[in-house]
């Protein structure tokens, strides 16, 4: 197993080569690529492989031997402790319980609330509330539910029904994920995942005893060359990496495409702010391209609101078939009333004007702030979709360093160290602009901009 992490050493960093190697086997334990009981490779093996001297590797097992990560004696090889050491304490709190005064969040991952009609909003609710109560729920989604999908895929993102695939409901992308784990893969399987990622699919993958390993991405997103062997899956973000904004150019998913074929193995495409673009058109995709090898996930969280709690599944039908087939065995699924919210939406036109209205909302507030934090001298990624842009930044230090003295100053930032699994190769902060309201925005970014700039 040890193999296939992606342990890599960067002397250019300032941190010692022997903390480099700690923190990243720690990283690997604590992400479940490493399990108790697992044995190490000797320090003269690993430091042959990471072309160091065995004194780094020694120094760094006696630090985790310290820190209770490992044990084992002298000649009869090193471990992973069966439990992690024991976090501190903590005591639950609701979100906000002990919390000083609200912060002007500018973390990504939230719908724009002032692009939503609040009148249609009202209405749609309403029309869920006067169907009949259910007797029994179809778990594959209600069928006019997937009826509106089906439409909106087509006439937003190019993807049409045809009989190689089915479409399902889900309860948004992360419960997708951990349905398609359960539901394919095996305790002990290894799948692949951008890094950084997002986290909350690291998550349900290891709630389902699956490997995850981590893959590096570049100014183009995933780096498919770089995939590891004998995986099963590989999931990506291809319309708008999360969270570094790139976008997967059509050599490289013809390339990925053809390496799952050639592998065998399932590509999981998260379309992530895919209906959100600006100044380019969107690619094909890859359940477009190659519907036999890719599984399409969807949500209404970032078009709508998380409040409905649906999204879609796209896929072959023995994969849509294990997933309703699972839902039997646990009694899940997605729920109905998320689903006839939208459905009331989509028929009565609401939805159509929804995104129109969104597509008029975000550009002012992409303008805002790509505008403030380039005038500051600060470089921009990722704005040419999606929600969000990301301002790279030189080190660790300087993260930490700004994100802290936004937070001081009463403005939330997103910093990269979250999202990576693996050695960490990118530092910096993530900037959403559609949570707040627009006089919030206007008073955020200029702050936020003033303190990333700060030397």
């Amino acid at each position: 197993m040890l193999d296939e992490l992606p342990l890599v050493l960067d002397r250019a960093l300032p941190e010692p080569l022997s903390v480099q190697v700690a923190d990243g086997l720690r990283a690997a334990a604590s992400n479940g690529l490493l399990r108790g009981g697992d044995r190490l490779p000797s320090s003269r093996s690993l430091a042959g492989r990471l072309g160091v001297s065995r004194t780094v590797v020694a120094a760094a097992f006696d630090q985790l031997h310290a820190e209770g990560w490992i044990s084992g004696k002298r000649g009869s090889g090193t471990y992973l402790t069966t439990t992690p050491p024991a976090a501190p304490p903590h005591t639950f709190q609701p979100d906000g319980a002990g919390a000083g005064p609200a912060l002007l969040d500018l973390e990504p991952g939230a719908p724009c609330a002032d692009a939503i009609d609040r009148p249609a909003w009202r209405r749609a609710w309403r029309a869920a509330a006067d169907l009949s109560p259910l007797v029994r729920k179809d778990r594959a989604g209600e069928q006019d539910f997937r009826a509106a999908i089906t439409e909106h895929l087509l006439r937003h993102r190019g993807l049409g029904a045809g009989s190689e695939t089915v479409l399902l409901a889900t309860a948004g992308t992360s419960s997708a994920v951990g349905e398609l784990a359960a539901a394919l893969l095996s305790p002990g399987d290894a799948v692949a995942i951008e890094d950084p990622g997002y986290q909350r699919a690291v998550g349900a993958f290891v709630a389902a005893g699956v490997r995850v390993l981590p893959v590096p991405v570049d100014a183009h997103g995933l780096r498919v060359d770089l995939l590891p062997p004998h995986i099963k899956a590989v999931y990506c973000t291809p319309a708008h990496q999360f969270p570094l904004g790139a976008r997967l150019p059509a050599a490289r998913r013809v390339e990925l495409v053809e390496h799952a074929r050639r592998a065998g193995l399932l590509i999981i495409e998260d379309d992530y702010d895919g209906e959100l673009r600006y100044d380019t058109a969107p690619l094909p995709l890859l359940a477009a391209m190659a519907p036999d090898v890719v599984v399409h996930l969807g949500t209404t969280s970032k078009i709508l609101s998380p409040s409905l709690g649906v999204g879609w599944l796209v896929a072959a039908p023995e994969i849509a078939d294990a997933v309703v087939a699972h839902r039997q065995r646990t009694g899940t699924s997605p729920s109905p009333a998320g689903q006839q919210v939208f459905v009331s939406l989509a028929a009565h036109g609401d939805l159509a004007r929804h995104l129109r209205r969104l597509r008029r909302a975000l550009p002012p507030r992409r303008a805002l702030m790509v505008t403030e934090l380039r005038r500051r001298g600060l470089d921009v990624l990722g704005d040419d979709a999606g929600s969000h842009v990301v301002v790279p930044l030189a080190s660790a230090e300087a993260e930490q360093r700004s994100v802290a003295a936004a937070r001081a100053e009463g403005v939330a930032l997103d910093p990269l160290a979250r999202y990576h699994l693996g050695q960490r190769r990118h530092h910096g902060v993530t900037l959403g602009y559609t949570a707040l309201s627009w006089p919030d925005l206007a008073r955020a970014v200029p702050i936020a901009a003033d303190c990333l700039a700060r030397p």
